[in-house]
């Protein structure tokens, strides 16, 4: 059983940044993430994509605000499950909550933070009947290990962020080639990044596919050959080392959704004119996975409910001692 002041769910920025809140007031967090390696979407997702809205940083990329916030919180100590999903919640006798993962292990506090962003992410698969055979090898819905594409022959689909984004990054590092197909000829992302990706286009970095999908995919010894439908009814092949189905991610709140929480549009409902609580006491929702009248899905307002929540869970685990808020400029950073 691994004891802890807070349980924080979700180890992006927002649970991060509350282990630093928290440790502030001498209060110890173990996170539990059901990814790999700490960070969430800034990590699994778009860890090459620069962030504007961080004080301090006219522009950050988002693995380099992740590993910021680590070396922040490298005081106060914080415990990791990572790889697991909290599967369970219950009730002690104590008033202390426990919380089992998938894997079993069980954890148990006073205070849960949940943190979880936008919830458990599932990639929206292109309808192709045989997929998940490649998807060991060939097929990527995520890019966890850029260099794993170093002088490969990459094919990206999509018209998203997501999927101009790493055709951007591909063409600039480690590929040997990059076709973008788009079932249409406008994107949906941004017009900086529309524009570059034109002009790559133009000079021959990028190979634009438009007005036409993959509708089949079929093994040639270590490469893939896909099946490309246009919109003028021709058909024709490509054959490529890596295909990236760049479709977006599908969020949901996976278990959390069945632990009794006040659910509202895919997310928790909090009160976020006190302490950003939820209809359970003693659990709190802080950044994308919660919402309230105004919401904001920014990081920088995550970051803002997290020392709001931080300072109600003192009381609520010390009811008889009194916090006066000490700024930083005092009293320093003093770990445990």
């Amino acid at each position: 059983m691994i004891k802890t002041d807070i349980i924080i769910i979700g180890a992006g920025p927002v649970g991060l940044f509350t282990v630093f809140e928290a440790g502030l007031l001498k209060l110890k967090c173990h996170l539990i993430d059901a990814l790999p390696q700490p960070g969430g979407q800034c990590a699994e997702i778009y860890p090459k994509k620069p962030i504007y809205d961080i004080p301090g940083y006219p522009s950050i990329i988002a693995s380099e605000l992740v590993e910021k916030l680590m070396k922040q919180i490298e005081p106060f100590n914080p415990g990791f499950t990572l790889g697991e999903t909290a599967q369970t919640i219950e009730k002690g006798s104590d008033g202390d909550f426990i919380i089992h993962t998938s894997q079993g292990t069980a954890h148990k506090a006073p205070v849960v933070a949940i943190a979880g962003g936008l919830g458990v992410f599932t990639p929206r698969k292109p309808p192709i009947e045989n997929l998940s055979i490649f998807e060991k090898d060939n097929v990527h819905y995520i890019v966890k290990e850029p260099a794993i594409f170093n002088d490969k022959n990459i094919v990206i689909s999509g018209g998203g962020d997501s999927a101009l984004d790493w055709a951007l990054y591909f063409a600039e590092n480690f590929a040997a080639s990059v076709k973008l197909i788009h079932r249409s000829e406008n994107f949906r992302a941004h017009n900086d990044s529309v524009q570059k990706a034109l002009e790559y286009a133009n000079d021959g970095k990028i190979e634009m596919i438009l007005n036409s999908q993959v509708s089949g995919i079929s093994k040639n010894n270590d490469q893939i050959v896909l099946g490309v439908d246009s919109k003028n009814n021709e058909k024709f092949n490509i054959t490529c080392d890596h295909w990236l189905p760049l479709f977006g991610l599908t969020p949901k709140l996976g278990p959390m959704g069945d632990w009794g929480l006040e659910i509202q549009k895919n997310a928790i409902k909090v009160d976020n004119s006190t302490d950003y609580s939820t209809n359970i006491d003693g659990i709190y929702a802080i950044g994308d996975v919660n919402t309230y009248q105004g919401k904001l899905k920014l990081i920088l307002c995550g970051f803002h409910e997290a020392a709001i929540m931080v300072q109600s869970a003192f009381k609520k685990i010390y009811p008889n001692k009194n916090n006066v808020l000490k700024y930083t400029t005092v009293t320093g950073i003093k770990g445990f």
